[in-house]
């Protein structure tokens, strides 16, 4: 199995734009423990605000402003709702 693009979008929100890419892979990213591969992100005159990602060897985490927390995995619809809760929390 090839990896499989699940979703990838680009819009302008608030001052500046969320990037949306979630795709499914053949294995899961360690240490992550799911097949997805993701990445949300609000950014602001080219800065991160608000982030959120499984990077390989750190596994599922999220960025609010300066700040880093881990993340707890549960779908990729879950996901979405948790990373756009955050979003407007931090507005």
């Amino acid at each position: 199995m090839k990896a499989e693009l699940i979703h990838r979008s680009k819009s302008d929100y608030g001052n500046g734009f969320v990037e949306v890419v979630i795709w499914k892979v053949p294995k899961p990213v360690p240490p992550s423990e799911h097949p997805f591969k993701y990445s949300l992100v609000y950014i602001v005159d080219g800065k991160r605000v608000v982030g959120y990602d499984n990077e390989r060897g750190k596994g599922d985490h999220k960025h609010i402003g300066d700040k880093e927390y881990p993340y707890q995995w549960v779908s990729p619809s879950q996901l979405m709702n948790d990373f756009m809760s955050d979003l407007e929390n931090f507005l």
